[in-house]
């Protein structure tokens, strides 16, 4: 991808967010203002994009939008966690129903499969760790993200020709969006990760940029094709 200035200035902010941690900076209000602002940054990055899918391109902006909601949320990681999963869960739901205006809901099996193997394995990891309260919320959680990811797989892998680089990035994001909340739980519920944020944080702001950047450049002369399924 071109280095715009846009995305620039995403990957500087992003960059302030993760080293406000205490093994860098330890400048927490580096991470109260770089955090939610690199959100932004991608939501203003998406917002041009998709314009000829426009019900394609609302759910895709509501889904960053309630991300960041959730980002914000989890600036407070104890009275925030619950309000930031439901954020996070209505995320991956509206980003369910951007993915499946195209292609048929869970179209391929075979990577559900897979995606459902490595969530639940890393959900009965954690589940003994998992306060009482929060075991229904994570489970359903867990249940969203997995559709999610595996809905990407579904979209990358019929991606016809004119459209496979963007198909096969978004397939990227689904992957690295589940491997970000898979730290995140480990890091939150199990065991202290060394240098945790930078690895949460850099997959989940690649897998939402993967996800923005699916939507079609603006300068694209690409046909709608809502309502059709693969």
């Amino acid at each position: 991808m071109t280095m715009t200035p846009l995305r620039a200035l995403a990957l500087v902010s992003a960059s302030l967010s993760i080293l406000s941690a205490p093994w860098a900076f330890d400048v927490a209000a580096l991470n109260v203002v770089f955090k939610p602002l690199t959100t932004a940054l991608i939501i203003v990055y998406a917002w041009p994009r998709g314009r000829l899918q426009p019900t394609v391109r609302r759910w895709i902006l509501g889904g960053l939008g309630l991300s960041w909601i959730g980002d914000v949320a989890l600036l407070w990681p104890q009275q925030g966690f619950l309000p930031g999963l439901v954020a996070f869960l209505l995320a991956h739901l509206a980003y369910i129903a951007a993915f499946t205006r195209e292609h048929r809901f869970l179209a391929q099996p075979v990577a559900l499969t897979v995606y459902a193997l490595v969530a639940g394995a890393v959900l009965a990891l954690l589940w003994p760790s998992i306060p009482a309260g929060l075991r229904i919320p994570v489970a359903c959680y867990v249940l969203a993200l997995t559709a999610m990811s595996a809905q990407t797989a579904v979209v990358g892998l019929t991606a016809p020709a004119h459209s496979q680089r963007r198909n096969r990035l978004l397939m990227l994001g689904g992957a690295l969006f589940m491997a970000s909340d898979a730290l995140l739980a480990i890091n939150k519920f199990a065991l202290p990760l060394p240098a945790a944020n930078l690895w949460i944080l850099a997959t989940y702001w690649a897998a939402q940029g993967c996800i923005a950047s699916w939507l079609v450049p603006p300068a694209t002369p690409v046909a709608p094709r809502e309502g059709s399924l693969a």
